[in-house]
């Protein structure tokens, strides 16, 4: 099993000026604790679960190729990009762009976008729900396409693309993985099945309902004749480390048997964010005591 580390919060002092330098030290550290991926959100302002709009919030694709600079072998993903913030022939270059200077290490992560307010705030247009997953799967459909080289026109209901063109292409073949945020199981997993090459769960929802999607997800692959196996299973979770466990966190033991509870799932990353990532004490944690065993853990399935 592993583990992914997803930035939220940008605030961490009054003095703008060390947000780049604190944002640096960071991602330096998951890299040398051993986590095997990190991901930022894809938002114009803060999201309300995390802190008030006006909170420092990074352009996603920005803050990837900074650390893509500043790293050497952990991958990096938007945990996600809505749909509505770029156009698709952009976002496939954009991806493609931080795949190809990072030597191969970019994930697309996508999903339907749900931030009205920062959508209407910034004149974004924000379709229905419904047009809104109509423009995923066209997405979906775009990434392909020019990952596979394939440069003829593309005509949706929404999309027109005359020339598909991607050079340089990705370094990964056949494509950078895919993973769809989201846990709807009519549309987002039936998306995943179709498309992507890894989903996205809250681990939140608990296992019995965790195992539930899974098994809809399974059913979505069953259905169009697709392994279930092929697709990378990864949660998101909100987990403060500490070594005693005080202010409401968790200690080194705890945080083994949540990761061990998820690979008895089936899960194969499980992607935490720290509430507490300017501290050095979670990374050496990690580092030293928490991922070395979670690296052991079989992941039920595989």
């Amino acid at each position: 099993m592993r583990v992914g580390l997803q930035v939220q919060n940008f605030t961490w002092s009054d003095d703008q000026g060390q947000l780049g330098d604190t944002f640096a030290t960071i991602a330096r550290r998951a890299e040398r604790a051993g986590f095997s991926s990190f991901w930022v959100m894809d938002h114009f302002f803060q999201i309300p679960m995390v802190g008030p709009a006006e909170h420092e919030m990074l352009d996603g694709w920005s803050a990837l190729a900074f650390v893509a600079g500043i790293t050497n072998h952990i991958k990096l993903g938007t945990m996600v990009t809505g749909v509505t913030y770029r156009h698709p022939g952009l976002l496939v270059k954009t991806a493609t762009t931080l795949d190809v200077l990072s030597h191969g290490r970019a994930y697309l992560g996508i999903g339907a976008a749900w931030y009205e307010e920062e959508h209407r705030a910034l004149g974004v247009p924000y379709p229905t729900l419904a047009e809104r997953f109509e423009r995923l799967e066209e997405t979906l459909q775009i990434a392909h396409q020019m990952w596979e080289g394939d440069k003829k026109p593309y005509q949706g209901k929404y999309y027109q693309l005359e020339r598909p063109l991607n050079s340089p292409q990705s370094v990964q073949r056949p494509h950078p993985s895919i993973l769809i945020g989201g846990s709807g199981e009519r549309k987002t997993l039936r998306l995943v099945a179709q498309y992507g090459d890894a989903c996205n769960l809250f681990a939140h929802l608990g296992k019995e309902e965790l195992q539930r999607k899974l098994n809809v997800l399974r059913s979505h692959c069953q259905s169009i004749g697709r392994p279930y196996e092929e697709i990378e299973k990864t949660t998101l979770a909100l987990l403060s480390i500490t070594r005693d466990g005080r202010n409401n966190s968790v200690t080194p033991e705890a945080a083994i048997e949540h990761f061990r509870g998820l690979a008895e799932l089936g899960i194969d990353q499980a992607i935490i964010a720290l509430p507490n990532v300017t501290d050095l004490e979670p990374f050496d944690l990690l580092a030293t005591w928490i991922i070395p065993e979670v690296e052991k853990m079989e992941v039920a399935g595989r």
